[in-house]
């Protein structure tokens, strides 16, 4: 093999390395670390039990990889910045992180029941998640709350809530910004439920 043999070979295995290696791929998560809320004081349990349904997303946003918005109003795909599991699973495990937080009781959905205690349904579609780097974190809900017991018909209440919080220009910033939007909707459906649990009369928040 001559020497301008080896060198192109050189030269072309070199290049198949470059070529393989990418950038590292990132992963994602909404939900807050366990230790993020210690400290916080207890709350008082609520007189129901508490069944959160299963969370719909558009299916824009509903990719492996963040969707992100551009200046023009073009969505991109972001292929090495992803979330940890499917968006609609990252949504509803936080909100029920925080829902558990703000009412001291345990997500019971698709465990057996006490049949002498109110079961306080959730069910949450999200009509908009956007996510505009260096601008805000937004998302669009709409949620009914549904109280069932003593094998009366359930009554329910639908409302909704739109949520911005200011994004810094980072994929983690946008995704920490979100985590903040899902508080205060696990917030404002907590406390719509301590309130409507015990009076018909309340209504949706404004």
């Amino acid at each position: 093999m001559s020497a301008q043999t080896r060198l192109c070979l050189g030269l072309l295995a070199t290049l198949t390395l470059t070529a393989c290696s990418s950038a590292p791929t990132h992963f994602y998560t909404l939900m807050s670390p366990a230790d993020a809320r210690e400290g916080q004081r207890p709350v008082t349990p609520p007189g129901f039990q508490l069944d959160v349904g299963v969370v719909r997303v558009p299916v824009q946003v509903d990719q492996p990889q963040l969707v992100v918005r551009e200046a023009g109003g073009g969505l991109a795909i972001l292929e090495t910045e992803r979330w940890s599991s499917p968006l609609a699973d990252e949504f509803h495990d936080t909100l029920v992180d925080r829902l558990e937080s703000e009412l001291g009781v345990r997500d019971l959905a698709g465990l057996p029941k006490s049949a002498s205690v109110p079961v306080l349904g959730v069910q949450t579609e999200v009509r908009r998640f956007d996510s505009w780097p260096g601008q805000y974190a937004l998302i669009d809900v709409v949620w009914s709350l549904s109280l069932r017991q003593n094998g009366q018909p359930p009554r329910t209440l639908t409302c909704s809530s739109t949520l911005r919080q200011p994004a810094g220009q980072s994929v983690q910033q946008v995704v920490l910004a979100h985590r903040e939007t899902i508080a205060a909707l696990a917030a404002t459906i907590a406390s719509t439920a301590r309130r409507w649990s015990q009076s018909t009369s309340v209504q949706c928040p404004q």
